[in-house]
């Protein structure tokens, strides 16, 4: 039972050193092109005054937006569609945070996830082959940026 333990173990360790740097939130943009690959999926770019959207339609049909700063930096995650992305991947170091507070008890059932911390906020809902949801970390927000465009 131990020996199967380690060795589970060190399966998962290898896994996540070999996995490819992704653009996740808090993270920068020079890896968009490997949550591309990652996700099968094709790119659209849109720049506006202040930030950068990065969007990535999934050969699934879901569709991820990464919202980037003029200096790079991933301040923001959005998706919908048919399948939840991996929020491992999309959350990146802001992943615990979201793990401890989304298993906590919360209002509105596995159907609607509402998280605000201090340095993250959540929200995520839907139903089976229509789920949406974004995520933030507050303190990178571009300055005139509005949390009603993370669509």
């Amino acid at each position: 039972m131990k020996l199967a333990r380690t060795a589970v173990c060190s399966i998962v360790v290898a896994v996540s050193v070999a996995a490819p740097a992704l653009a996740a939130l808090g993270g920068d943009g020079t890896s968009v092109q490997a949550d591309l690959a990652r996700m099968k999926g094709a790119l659209r770019i849109t720049s506006t005054a202040g930030f950068t959207v990065h969007e990535i339609t999934t050969s699934y049909g879901t569709v991820v937006r990464e919202y980037l700063t003029p200096a790079d930096k991933v301040f923001a995650v959005s998706w919908h569609g048919p399948v939840i992305p991996d929020l491992r991947q999309m959350l990146g170091g802001y992943y615990g945070q979201y793990e401890q507070a989304a298993s906590a008890p919360h209002p509105g059932g596995h159907r609607h996830l509402a998280i605000e911390r201090p340095g993250l906020v959540v929200q995520s809902s839907g139903r089976m082959r229509a789920f949406y949801g974004r995520a933030w970390a507050p303190d990178l927000l571009p300055q005139s940026f509005s949390v009603s465009d993370i669509n």
